[in-house]
């Protein structure tokens, strides 16, 4: 680029960042002159206006249109902060209405390339209303199905950032970009200024990506392929077992009538002894005898974990990073990924450790942001529970809870769920597919943890194993029950 640094790149130098060889088209709004000095009449502004326009070249501080990124047509905005800092006035407004108003017209994903300071002070209110205007035009574009996606480049402040930025579905960030509400100049003269760096942003939840400029047309593709739009996407496959690491394909075999692994409850019974899922070398991990080993074996550290299925499950992924209230979680796995047929399927993979609300609440928002798209979501449930310390409490745990239970019963597109290890209670269960959950033969689910369960009932911890096997929450139990479809191996 001929910008040393690309995060304060020109408007039409980022968009070349993206669209390389392929072009711009770019769109103009009907012109609709301003009253002399603005609408406040405010002294000088026309000069001021004049010479910015001789400096950068543009008539206004965003230049949009439509463009090729990686084979994929999309809309495309962006801001030249050379402009009276990027600012947002009335021709402002025009010109990011115009844009979501092409998108919707022609179907086509939104692609923003930001960098603003915020509303233009010598418009006064006027400037500071298109703000309403861009949040009535991104949620028109959001009822319609289609996607949005914000580069956030340097610096992103303002009423930019909380609408065309922040509002995005996918946020990006490059590196060092300065990434806030509050500008430099408005800001506490004590704040710590990583909180407002692309870095902190992505700290604190609020952006999916730090993204390196020379990475940026690539990923910003991946996205594109991702988000669609598209129609008529078939269910998330189930992922296929993982074998794990070292164990005995002999051991542990039960006894006692199963559902066959593999086929729906109720397509037949027989012994649960010699049948699982494959192990290393095509040996085959018997089904648990007893609710006690089911824990153990669920609990191994040996088990395969949400990574190791993500990663055999897809070729690409792109998390989505936070929960857009400040938290994130990192036993959570949220994002959107392709398989290596292209189809795109959205994951949410608990870790095996107790999901925290910043958890389910980044959860909701990945399978909402799904629902809204077409694409076919996947559930890997692994968590002894939900987290139940005192600051869970304090930042919403039941809340985000049935937040979550509410975006999986609205979903229109299918919901696949795998358990792939500990299903404990209503924390695991928040991200269950009703009617199309499978589990694998070293996972269980219960309506609580074994140990809890016998101190609710008052029982001594001698008995819990005793207290498991009462549960009835082995695989084979599962689908005897109808929770679950099957038992794949």
């Amino acid at each position: 680029m001929p910008d040393a640094d690309p995060a304060r790149a020109t408007a039409r130098e980022a968009i070349a960042l993206l669209t390389g060889a392929t072009g711009f088209t770019e769109h103009r709004p009907p012109p609709r002159p301003l009253p002399p000095d603005g609408p406040l009449g405010w002294s000088g502004y026309d000069a001021a206006r004049e010479r910015a326009s001789a400096r950068t070249g543009e008539e206004e501080s965003v230049v949009y249109g439509t463009g090729v990124v990686g084979g994929r047509p999309c809309a495309l905005l962006s801001f030249e902060f050379g402009f009276l800092g990027g600012s947002l006035g009335r021709n402002t407004g025009d010109r990011l209405a115009a844009a979501y108003e092409l998108a919707l017209t022609r179907r086509l994903p939104l692609v923003a390339l930001v960098a603003t300071g915020g509303s233009r002070m010598q418009e006064g209110m006027v400037a500071l209303t298109q703000l309403q205007r861009v949040a009535a035009a991104s949620t028109r574009l959001r009822a319609a199905g289609l996607p949005q996606i914000a580069v956030v480049r340097d610096p992103t402040t303002g009423g930019g950032w909380a609408t065309v930025g922040a509002g995005a579905d996918v946020v990006l960030a490059l590196p060092g970009a300065q990434v806030g509400f509050a500008g430099s100049r408005v800001r506490p003269p004590d704040a710590d200024p990583y909180a407002y760096s692309a870095e902190g942003q992505f700290a604190a939840g609020q952006v999916d990506a730090v993204v390196p400029a020379d990475e940026l047309a690539a990923t910003v593709t991946q996205w594109l392929s991702a988000l669609g739009p598209h129609e008529d996407l078939p269910a998330a496959p189930v992922p296929r077992a993982l074998p794990t690491a070292g164990a005995d394909p002999t051991a542990g075999a039960g006894t006692g009538s199963a559902a066959g692994v593999g086929t729906e409850a109720g397509a037949g019974t027989g012994s649960a002894a010699g049948t699982g899922s494959a192990v290393g070398g095509g040996a085959v991990a018997p089904l648990p005898g007893t609710g006690r080993e089911a824990v153990a074996r669920a609990r191994d550290p040996r088990r395969p974990r949400a990574e190791a299925y993500l990663a055999d499950y897809f070729a690409v992924r792109l998390p989505l990073h936070g929960d857009r209230s400040g938290a994130t979680d990192p036993g959570l796995l949220c994002g959107l990924g392709l398989r290596t047929d292209g189809q795109p399927v959205a994951y949410v993979a608990q870790c095996g450790t107790p999901t925290r609300p910043a958890g389910y609440r980044a959860a909701a928002r990945t399978i909402r942001l799904a629902d809204r798209l077409g694409v076919p979501v996947l559930t890997l449930v692994d968590t002894p529970g939900a987290a139940n310390d005192a600051e869970a409490e304090r930042a919403g745990a039941g809340a985000a809870i049935a937040d979550t239970f509410a975006a999986v019963a609205a979903a229109r597109v299918p919901v696949t769920t795998l358990v792939i290890g500990e299903g404990g209670s209503g924390g695991a269960l928040a991200l269950a597919a009703p009617e199309n959950t499978h589990v694998t033969v070293d996972s269980y689910f219960s309506v609580i943890a074994p140990e809890l369960a016998a101190a609710i009932l008052k029982r001594p911890p001698s008995e819990t194993g005793a207290t498991a096997d009462q549960l009835r929450l082995r695989p084979q139990d599962l689908v005897e029950l109808g929770f679950a479809r099957s038992i794949v191996g």
